[in-house]
């Protein structure tokens, strides 16, 4: 079997919904063993969170972040159950939580507690707002989130309502970073030996995506406008209607691609020097689009698409999920793995990772829930006479 990257490394999950998760799945790829803790009788809210379902009844939702991991149901309110977890943790390289911040010290199963028993535990909470600060204890939620960090602020139309984005970006995001601060974390152990604790926040991760806009109020002192599909910094570099109301995307990052522009739609805009360059063309945006506008309407989307291409001119058009999914390209980069080969009817989106020698793997569709407890159980030494009575006991 090809290696990957983290063989070896063990990962308790005790994460649920998607942020977290999705970080655990992204190790899980990358060959971690990742174990993922679940609620008897319950489970992870996520898995009644439907329609749709695969025709096995796993949710889309679920599937989206939960594949090449084992489900071990345990009630942690139980004595038994903390205590097993406490043993898993034990053996652990990660732990990874999105529990309200303090809301796992009554269990024994805090980072203090659990790093005594294993110093070189990696422990990764992911959390609305960060384990420190005045807002610590709220909960947080990814749409909260979005308006809370300005995001919202930013997106959609400039004369309309404030719209939140189309997936729950901002937990994906701060998965994200979690991943990285848990590599991070893995080198300086290798360095040092021992652990220590990753703190990721929803919150930070949305002010981090702000990115230029952000940058754009820290360097001006104003309030950056809600500007639609068009570009705080760059002109042209939005959407615009050809003919049939059909709708592309121009992406002009320099001025000589904008002068490929003018030659493309026959006009010498780039020329006038309210339009040479891209700060006047920033500051007289009102003037050119319309412009522009009035030109696209002659020719159709593709049209327009096939001669900005052959100019090198950056642009494209606006495809809907399935149209993005059956594209060639999509296909051919294994973005959408199918786990029929294994007797599963889940189909899921693939990892963008792409590793020359120890690659991404898909070795198994999202458990069914407390498909390994038995298992795992068993491999931690207890008998099939325990194993039964924590299950009728409801530990298990």
């Amino acid at each position: 079997m090809t290696p990957q990257a983290l063989n070896g490394i063990k990962v308790l999950d005790l994460s649920r919904v998607l942020a977290a998760p999705g970080c655990t799945q992204i190790l899980a790829d990358l060959g971690a063993e990742v174990i993922k803790i679940e609620r008897p009788g319950e489970g992870d809210e996520t898995r009644q969170w439907s329609p749709p379902s695969f025709a096995d009844g796993t949710a889309a939702y679920f599937a989206t972040v939960n594949r090449n991991k084992k489900s071990l149901t345990v009630d942690m309110a139980k004595p038994e159950g903390q205590a097993l977890l406490r043993q898993l943790a034990a053996a652990a390289d990660i732990v990874v939580e999105n529990f309200k911040v303090g809301g796992l010290k009554k269990y024994g199963l805090d980072y203090d507690s659990l790093k005594q028993s294993n110093p070189g535990l990696i422990y990764a909470s992911l959390t609305g707002f960060g384990q420190t600060g005045p807002d610590a204890a709220k909960p947080g939620y990814d749409y909260i989130i979005q308006g809370l960090s300005g995001l919202m602020s930013i997106t959609g139309p400039a004369d309309g309502l404030p719209h939140k984005v189309g997936v729950a970006v901002v937990d994906l995001f701060a998965g994200l970073q979690l991943t990285i601060g848990i590599q991070a974390a893995l080198i300086a152990r290798a360095q040092t030996g021992l652990g220590q604790q990753v703190d990721v926040s929803l919150l930070d991760s949305a002010v981090a995506m702000s990115a230029n806009v952000g940058m754009n109020c820290l360097a001006s002192g104003s309030v950056p406008p809600r500007l639609g599909n068009a570009h705080p910094n760059i002109v042209p570099y939005q959407v615009f209607e050809a003919a049939h109301g059909q709708h592309l995307i121009l992406a002009c990052g320099n001025d000589k691609q904008f002068a490929a522009i003018g030659r493309v739609m026959e006009q010498e805009w780039h020329t006038e020097p309210r339009f040479a360059t891209n700060p006047q063309r920033v500051a007289h945006r009102d003037e050119l689009v319309p412009l522009m506008q009035a030109v696209f309407a002659h020719k159709t989307r593709d049209e327009w698409i096939a001669l900005f291409e052959a100019a090198q001119v950056p642009c494209g058009p606006i495809n809907n999920i399935a149209e993005a999914l059956a594209m060639p390209q999509v296909q051919q980069r294994g973005m959408v793995v199918d786990f029929a080969a294994g007797g599963s009817p889940v189909k899921v989106l693939g990892n963008p990772i792409k590793l020359s020698a120890t690659p991404v793997q898909y070795h198994s569709a999202p458990a069914a829930l407390g498909a390994h407890s038995d298992e795992i159980l068993r491999s931690l030494g207890y008998s099939e006479e325990q194993i039964c009575q924590w299950r009728a006991d409801g530990v298990v």
